[in-house]
């Protein structure tokens, strides 16, 4: 539980910091793609805490490509990537 807590600090001090970018008005794309890499770490996160709290052992690793996935492709890569851990166990 302890590492959770230090994730979600981690990731809304970096959410505070992206908005800090923002409001300069500078690298729009670059923050987006940021925001959505952090929140599809964030989200990764979480889903592995309900899906272990269901019974299921699906685990989708937070590493670079999965963060590159999902700060890429935002929502549509987030469910792939559980899409393939749900293929692996089949």
């Amino acid at each position: 539980m302890e590492r959770i807590c230090i994730m979600i600090l981690i990731a809304l001090g970096g959410l505070i910091l992206l908005i800090a970018i923002a409001v300069r008005g500078e690298m729009e794309n670059l923050l987006c793609f940021l925001m959505r890499g952090l929140l599809g770490s964030v989200g990764i996160c979480v889903m592995n805490l309900f899906l272990a709290r269901w019974g299921q052992s699906v685990d989708v690793g937070i590493n670079a490509v999965t963060f590159l996935t999902t700060a890429t492709l935002g929502i549509p890569g987030f469910l792939g990537l559980y899409a393939l851990g749900f293929y692996q166990l089949l």
